[in-house]
């Protein structure tokens, strides 16, 4: 981080700390943690009496959980970012790209806090 002030620092650690909590929020509103991988989150099924429901309320309720979970799929991809620059943070390398080894731009951290990579190799971020 040696292109950072100890400010800047601290104002990109409060984003990915404020973005940290916004998606647990997030993911704890549709998921919950799998019970056999704690490092895994999985869509919560809807809860429906099957003798009341008809066919259409049954398909909603099936439809509602496959977007739950396409939802919940891309939120801890994005937790899964915001973890691994927190942890760069901690190390001491963050804002160096994780292919090139090059300083990331103050722009880039700024607009994107979890960002590994410089925008030259953007593409290669997991």
């Amino acid at each position: 981080m040696t292109h950072l002030t100890q400010e800047e620092e601290r104002e990109l650690r409060t984003k990915l700390e404020d973005e940290r909590t916004v998606l647990t929020e997030e993911l704890l509103r549709i998921g919950r943690k799998n019970p056999t991988n704690a490092s895994d989150w999985e869509a919560k099924p809807e809860v429906m009496d099957i003798q009341e429901a008809d066919r259409n309320e049954a398909a909603d309720r099936i439809e509602a959980f496959e977007e739950n979970t396409a939802i919940l799929k891309d939120l801890e991809i994005r937790l899964n970012k915001v973890e691994r620059a927190r942890k760069k943070m901690d190390e001491g390398t963050y804002g160096i790209c994780d292919v090139g080894g090059q300083p990331i731009k103050k722009e880039r951290l700024f607009a994107n806090p979890a960002a590994v990579t410089c925008t030259v190799h953007a593409d290669t971020e997991e």
